[in-house]
Formats: structure tokens, sequence, C-alpha cells
């Protein structure tokens, strides 16, 4: 998982127009790639989630799945985000056939980061920022709880919810390794210019935080 977007995809999508989105998407640089766990058509689920895969792998960014970690075992995901804690975590690592990478949603609570750590996660995603329609579910995250997550357990972190090219700036005093994006990217015409914008606003906060 690198710096910048984390793609976060709506798989109820008409097909043909996710997987067009998702190209135009992948000419410019992506974190990561997430599945969000709202399939309409659970016959096909394998065939569009290799598709996706596929599309993704070609231009070396990995894919995971919005909890459904059984799904590793029969494609070639590259790891797992889960929404809340999982239950026998320890038996689902030993469940999974392959290395993977995972990740986990945090809010306020302290000890969901705390967990993350102890299990060795390899990312967190603090959600939601700003009030989202596609985050409605989320608690507001006080930016205190996000500098204490940074300098105590020193986990790679993600910000989603409600973030947009226009209010990237009030993230300047945060320490975080990129933003995880869905409407602001894949509800566009032209979702690569989407990304150009909020890469340009990243870099841009980025040499702000270096100077």
């Amino acid at each position: 998982m690198g710096t910048g977007i984390y793609l976060i995809i709506d798989p109820s999508m008409d097909e043909l127009t996710l997987l067009n989105k998702l190209n135009l998407c992948l000419r410019e640089k992506l974190a990561a790639v997430q599945i969000w766990d709202n399939f309409k058509d659970n016959r096909n689920l394998i065939e569009l989630i290799n598709k996706i895969i596929e599309e993704c792998h070609a231009k070396n960014v990995p894919v995971l799945i919005n909890n459904r970690w059984e799904l590793l075992n029969t494609t070639l995901l590259d790891g797992v985000h889960f929404d809340v804690i999982p239950e026998n975590y320890t038996e689902i690592k030993r469940s999974i056939t392959k290395p993977f990478i995972s990740g986990l949603t945090c809010n306020n609570d302290l000890t969901l980061v705390e967990w993350a750590s102890k299990n060795k996660l390899d990312y967190i995603s603090f959600c939601s920022i700003f009030p989202s329609q596609t985050a409605n579910s989320c608690e507001i995250v006080n930016f205190n709880t996000i500098h204490d997550a940074a300098r105590n357990y020193g986990l790679p972190i993600y910000l989603a919810g409600g973030i947009k090219p226009e209010n990237i700036h009030q993230l300047d005093e945060l320490k975080y390794t990129g933003i995880a994006v869905v409407s602001g990217i894949m509800s566009t015409n032209k979702p690569n210019e989407s990304i150009k914008k909020y890469l340009e606003k990243l870099k841009k906060n980025e040499n702000r935080n270096h100077q």
C-alpha cells in the first residue's frame, strides 16, 4: 500500500460503467483499490472481482475486498479491509492461504487502533473526516484522535469521508499516508481528472509539511 489515493469502488454499479471508470482511474497513480461489500448479483461475483483485479494488477495496484475475507482464497485479491474488528481474527489469518494486506476502519475509539497495532494489521482508515453521504454510518473523527494514533502506534493512516480537493488543506496538521475516496471520484464523468486534482492538492500539502 502506497501513499496517495486509496480508491473505493462500488460493485453494484453497471459493470461496463464501473470497468470503464476504473480503467480511467488507473491512468493515474493509485495506492490501492478496495471493492466495497455491495454486490448486487452474487452469481457473477467472482467473475467481476477477477476483471477488476486484472485491470489493477496490470498497473501494479493492489486490490482489497471489504469484509469478505473468504474471497481471498478463491481469487487473486491482495487483501481485506474490515469495517469492524472481526471475530476470531487468528482463525481468519490461519484460513487465508496466502500473505495478505489487512486494514481496519477506526473512529474516535483508540482501542480499535490498539487492536490493529497489536494484531499487526498493515494500515488503519479513519472515517469520517468530514460529513459525507457515502460515509453516513461513521461518526466524525476528532483530529486529536488521529494525532494520538500517529504518535503512539505508527501504523500507516488513511483518511476517509467527505474529503474533496477543496477541503484537503484542512488536513495539513495531520500525519497521514493517503486518502480513501468513493463518490468524489467514481461519481464524476472524468474520474482520472478528479484524481489529478486530489493528487495536486496532496502534493502541495506534502511539500508544505516538508518545509
